[in-house]
C-alpha cells in the first residue's frame, strides 16, 4: 500500500530525515515513534506532498506519489485544521467535495458517521462552540468521509476523555478490518501495544528500529521472569542475577528475577518449587514504552 524508500529532507543545516525506508500494508497499522523533532512530522508531510523530498522516492499503491492519488489519503494533523466560524456540517462538506465526493456522498457519509459517534446534535454548531475533545473527534471523521484507503493519524487522541479515546480506537481497529493501511504517529505508548502491528522508530532523522510489534519486544527482552507462590523462598538461587520481592494478599509473594543468560529456566523454577507452592510463572518482555526510553531517552 505504501512505500517509502530512503525518503532523505534537509531543512538549512539541519538534517530531518536520513535516508528513512518504510513499508506499509492494507489491513495494518503502522506505529511511527520518536521524540519530539525525530522527523515524524518531515516524513508524513512528505508522504502527503505538503512538502518533497530531496532525495527518495513516495509510492502508494504501487504508483510513484503524485498529486491525484492525495485524494486516497485521510491525513489527521496533530494541529486543528478546521474553521473555527464555520458550522460542522457545512465544513463536512466542504471537506468531502475537496476530497471528490459529490454532495449526496457527503450526506451520506456524514449521516452515517455523526450518528455513530453520536453527532448528531453538532451539526449546526460553530467549531468554536465544541470542546477540545469534540473538535477532535470532528476531525476525525473529516479524515475518514471519504474511505481512504491510506489513513495517517498523528496524535489522534489528544483532548478525548478515556470513555471518547476508547471509541476512537475500537474506529480505527474497524478501518483496519475493513482492508485500510493506517500510519498511526503517537506518544501514548499503550496505544502503540494495542493497535499496531509493526513499529518504525526514528530518533534525529534516522530510523533506529523496525519491526512486528511481538517481535521488537522480543528481541529487547532481558531473560526476567515473574513468580507467584506461596511460602518462603531462598534469598539464595543459583543464576539469579538480581531479585525484587513484593507481598501479596493472601500470604502469596511476587518476584521478579533476572537470571542469567545460560541459566535454564526449567532448573530454576524445579529449584524453586522445591521450597514453595509455586502458583504462576511467565517471562516478562519489555513494553515499547520501555525500549523507547532504552533508545532514545524521556524525550517524548
Amino acid at each position: 500500500m505504501l512505500s517509502v524508500q530512503s525518503v532523505s529532507k534537509h531543512y538549512a543545516k539541519k538534517v530531518a530525515l536520513d535516508q528513512v525506508s518504510l513499508e506499509a500494508e492494507s489491513g495494518k497499522i503502522i506505529g511511527l515513534l520518536g521524540p519530539n523533532g525525530a522527523g515524524k512530522t518531515s516524513l508524513i508531510r512528505i508522504i502527503t506532498m505538503i512538502t518533497a523530498p530531496d532525495g527518495g522516492e513516495v509510492y502508494f499503491q504501487g504508483e510513484k506519489m503524485r498529486q491525484e492519488l492525495i485524494s486516497a489519503i485521510g491525513y489527521l494533523p496533530e494541529e486543528r485544521g478546521l474553521y473555527r466560524k464555520m458550522t460542522i456540517i457545512d465544513q463536512a462538506l466542504y471537506f468531502g467535495r475537496l476530497k471528490g465526493l459529490s454532495k449526496s456522498e457527503c450526506l451520506e457519509g456524514i449521516n452515517y458517521w455523526f450518528g455513530k459517534l453520536d453527532m448528531m446534535d453538532w451539526k449546526k454548531k460553530k467549531l468554536e462552540e465544541l470542546s477540545k475533545g469534540m473538535q477532535q473527534k470532528v476531525q476525525f471523521v473529516l479524515t475518514i468521509l471519504h474511505k481512504p484507503r491510506l489513513i495517517i493519524l498523528d496524535e489522534p487522541f489528544t483532548g478525548f476523555d478515556p470513555l471518547n479515546a476508547e471509541i476512537i480506537k475500537n474506529e480505527i481497529l474497524g478501518l483496519k478490518k475493513q482492508g485500510a493501511c493506517i500510519l498511526l504517529s503517537t506518544h501514548r505508548m499503550e496505544s502503540v501495544e494495542e493497535l499496531c502491528d509493526d513499529i518504525t522508530l526514528i530518533d534525529n532523522g534516522k530510523v533506529i528500529i523496525q519491526g512486528e510489534v511481538d517481535e521488537v519486544r522480543n528481541r529487547f527482552k532481558k531473560s526476567e521472569f515473574e513468580f507467584i507462590y506461596e511460602g518462603h523462598l531462598n534469598k539464595s538461587l543459583k543464576g539469579v542475577l538480581e531479585r525484587k520481592d513484593n507481598a501479596l494478599k493472601g500470604g502469596r509473594t511476587r518476584s521478579i528475577m533476572r537470571v542469567a543468560e545460560d541459566q535454564s529456566t526449567q532448573a530454576l523454577i524445579q529449584n524453586i518449587m522445591q521450597e514453595v507452592h509455586l502458583m504462576e510463572f511467565r517471562e516478562l518482555l519489555p513494553s515499547i514504552k520501555d525500549i523507547f526510553i532504552e533508545l532514545v531517552g524521556t524525550r517524548i
